[in-house]
């Protein structure tokens, strides 16, 4: 999954520094970010000196974010009004989320995404919310402090699950209605106040598709920054009726689909599609398989 950078390292902890020139810089409008192109069409992000180049009082706007191994980086959240022109015979390009999913190495893409999503929250909280004086950053913590009344404001992350829902030998797939991402997917819905995780899993399978589930099982959690979200993954297996009764203003479609009806997703961004290759390949064979089937698509 996206989070999945092994061998490298995410570091999270919080810290007060200023960038230095190679330090790499998230330059961010809204859900966009600006890149430079390097060999064979790929993108990375840039440094603190190459970003120089577009907005010279970057270092002076920096917000230290986190660290991958012991490379840092660091974000420059530009306001959606705020000028700026991009060189159209230089390297740079703006580049909207969407390319994340695919991007290479998985890593840098990792750090794009939850970079938006500290961006995002800064960007909402400019003022407090309960008596409207500007924020100020935390000293102590990765948090916008209140300096009047000292209301606390800390990163959005709401829960959400997602389930894989079984029934024998098929597993129920859906796709959303008036979304981007046009790909299959499983049902998934937001944790509501008192409800536990399981509790969330028969209401949005309820609601969504009409149908009942039993032997919830937890399988796996993932940071979907795209939306702030902590997914939280299950299996759950059907109870009674199989007849679906779709939620028409969520979703476009669901049904029931047999393994070998499953498309291969061999990159496994989201914990979406790692649910549907374990139910296809098993468990203990998805690594191994969908290794496999890479090696044969690059082949």
């Amino acid at each position: 999954m996206i989070q999945d950078i092994a061998p490298r390292q995410f570091h999270n902890e919080y810290k007060i520094c200023m960038p230095e020139a190679e330090d790499f810089v998230l330059t961010i409008r809204k859900n966009s970010v600006i890149l430079i192109r390097r060999e064979e069409d790929m993108l990375r992000i840039p440094t603190l000196r190459e970003i120089r180049e577009i907005f010279p009082e970057a270092e002076k706007e920096a917000y230290y974010l986190f660290s991958i191994d012991d490379f840092r980086y660091f974000l420059v959240n530009v306001d959606e009004h705020r000028e700026f022109e991009i060189p159209e015979s230089g390297p740079y390009c703006l580049k909207d989320s969407r390319f994340l999913r695919s991007m290479d190495p998985e890593y840098e893409a990792f750090a794009i995404i939850t970079g938006m999503q500290l961006a995002r929250w800064r960007r909402a909280h400019h003022y407090c919310g309960f008596c409207g004086t500007p924020m100020e950053d935390s000293t102590e913590e990765r948090a916008l402090v209140c300096p009047k009344c000292h209301q606390i404001e800390y990163p959005k992350i709401s829960p959400a699950i997602i389930v894989a829902i079984t029934n024998g030998s098929k597993l129920l797939m859906t796709k959303y209605r008036g979304r981007p991402y046009a790909g299959y997917a499983l049902v998934a819905g937001f944790v509501e106040i008192g409800e536990t995780f399981e509790d969330t899993v028969r209401r949005e399978v309820m609601e969504e598709v009409g149908l009942k589930v039993k032997n919830i099982r937890y399988y796996q959690s993932q940071p979907w920054a795209f939306s702030d979200t902590e997914m939280i993954g299950f299996f759950a297996e059907l109870d009674g009726d199989d007849r679906i009764t779709l939620q028409e203003d969520e979703l476009a479609m669901a049904g029931w689909f047999e393994k070998d009806e499953i498309p291969d997703d061999w990159r496994m961004t989201s914990i979406s599609a790692k649910l549907r290759m374990a139910f296809k390949y098993g468990e203990d064979r998805i690594e191994s398989k969908l290794a496999e089937i890479q090696r044969e698509s690059e082949a």
